[in-house]
């Protein structure tokens, strides 16, 4: 794999340039921004109320073109569109932790491949919404390695829009059945943004840990999954954030980076609203993902992502941390002797 510097020029489509708004991505991401803030709709959101809208919906046309492509959006669509299931007037009576047994068992047996739940947090919420809701049910869906493999061509992208459709069924079973529980829920799925960055709340549930390629890494599944949520009032046992380790792993790993066409992957955290992260630099994504059926390279080419190589990663990592913390307490108990 070529290092950055060695990569073929890439230069945008002159009709996707000429659409190109006057402000930077990164700004309205809130690259820099030292204080907390919520998120700014960007991309994914009503493009009639975007400054990049003109640039979606240059890239919508483009994928209405390829007729799988088509097919699983207007799927997705129609989906949105049917009405929820009846709220059931006697609501089934559970504590906590059997709730998140109950609501784990569903979605797992509803094409759900990994599922977690989290306290809504308002900073999650992008502005210009409201969601006043007390917990969010994570899903996550796998996505077929070796179609993935081919990215940016036709195929990756067919793969992609075919495990939104997944998960936005995922999310609307689980939500019908909570419902007919007697417990009100709303579902949601990308790639639509709507009104919660699913990433954060995704990291909260323990779904993964946010990878140098901007995407999540899961402990299984690595980084070929894509994610839908259900929002409901329940109170559920909640989950907590899975450490274990593939954010160290990413500081010294620069496959996705050196894989990147546009040079999007940076080698360091950056400041984003108040947090040090990775980020991938929207200006230079963008125009690549755009004419190139949503890209998925670094998604792709990420180790974590090959199947069967999570599990021996994870095993790794936590040998390697139990070493290191071995040898500290060692130091540790001779320099107090």
């Amino acid at each position: 794999m070529n290092p950055p510097d060695e990569r073929a020029p890439w230069t945008p489509d002159p009709a996707q340039r000429a659409l190109w708004p006057g402000v930077s991505g990164n700004t309205i991401n809130g690259l820099g921004e030292t204080e907390p803030r919520r998120p700014s709709p960007l991309y994914w959101h009503d493009p009639a109320k975007l400054a990049h809208g003109p640039l979606q919906n240059w890239m919508a046309a483009r994928s209405a073109g390829i007729a799988e492509m088509r097919a699983e959006g207007e799927a997705m669509r129609a989906l949105r569109k049917r009405p929820l299931a009846p709220l059931a007037p006697v609501p089934v009576e559970r504590n906590p932790e059997a709730w998140a047994g109950a609501i784990r068992a569903f979605a797992l047996a509803h094409e759900a491949d990994v599922v977690g739940v989290a306290r809504m947090d308002p900073a999650w919420v992008f502005e210009g919404y409201e969601v006043n809701r007390r917990t969010i049910i994570m899903i996550g869906v796998a996505m077929a390695h070796d179609r993935l493999a081919l990215a940016p061509a036709e195929p990756a992208g067919i793969e992609v829009l075919r495990q939104y459709h997944r998960g936005n069924r995922a999310a609307r079973a689980l939500a019908d059945w909570l419902r007919g529980q007697g417990h009100d829920a709303e579902p949601h799925g990308g790639p639509m943004a709507g009104a919660i960055s699913l990433l954060p709340a995704a990291i909260a549930a323990g779904l993964g840990e946010l990878g140098k390629h901007g995407s999540l890494i899961n402990r299984t599944l690595g980084s070929r999954f894509r994610l839908a949520c259900v929002l409901t009032d329940l109170s559920v046992a909640l989950g907590g954030p899975d450490d274990f380790g593939s954010d160290g792993f990413c500081a010294s790993c620069r496959v996705c980076e050196r894989a990147c066409p546009p040079g999007a992957i940076g080698p360091e955290k950056q400041m984003v609203r108040g947090e040090r992260k990775w980020y991938v630099d929207f200006d230079a994504c963008v125009p690549y993902f755009n004419e190139h059926h949503g890209c998925a390279i670094c998604v792709a080419v990420c180790p974590w992502s090959r199947p069967g190589v999570a599990d021996r990663l994870v095993q790794k990592l936590a040998r390697r941390a139990e070493r290191t913390a071995g040898a500290g307490a060692d130091a540790h108990v001779e320099g107090t002797a």
